[in-house]
Parts: C-alpha cells; sequence; structure tokens
C-alpha cells in the first residue's frame, strides 16, 4: 500500500461513521436517508461525513444539480479503501 491510500485508509478508519457510510454505499447507490437508515446514523451526520468523504474522492454525487434526493456512489478509489476494510 503506497503512502497516499494509507495516509486515506487510516482517515476513514479512525471515524465508524465514515467506514459505515462507505460500507452503506458499497452495497450500491443511495440517498442521504438511504445511507442513515442503513447505518444508523443521524442525517445531519451523514451529510457531514458525506461531505469529508467526496474531499478526499471517495465518494461523488451522480445528481449534484438536484436540490434533494442526491445519489451518492463510491469512486474507484472509494471501493479500493472499503477492500482494504474488508481485508482487516
Amino acid at each position: 500500500m503506497d503512502d497516499e491510500l494509507l495516509e486515506i485508509y487510516v482517515f476513514v478508519s479512525i471515524s465508524s461513521y465514515r467506514v459505515k457510510t462507505l460500507k452503506a454505499l458499497y452495497k450500491g447507490n443511495k440517498t442521504p436517508t438511504e445511507i442513515s437508515k442503513d447505518s444508523n446514523i443521524r442525517v445531519n451526520h451523514i451529510s457531514n461525513v458525506l461531505s469529508d468523504l467526496k474531499k478526499y474522492g471517495l465518494v461523488i454525487c451522480i445528481n449534484e444539480e438536484k436540490r434533494k434526493n442526491r445519489i451518492y456512489t463510491l469512486t474507484d478509489l472509494g471501493k479500493k479503501i472499503m477492500n482494504i476494510i474488508k481485508m482487516n
């Protein structure tokens, strides 16, 4: 694992909210409300977590122009990090 990947892995793994959010998205594209239900995290927290994960390039919103019911998905990097998390 290279240094950049390790840094991102550590960033995700130190927060159970980040891990749970990635796990929810690993199952498929979801809205923040669906992520919240899957991970038992309140929606207001999900918004903050998604923002953090977007900054690191782990998730993207596939319908950014919408105000409500935005749909998020994992990027290739997000899938890579999830595979590392699943191995540990």
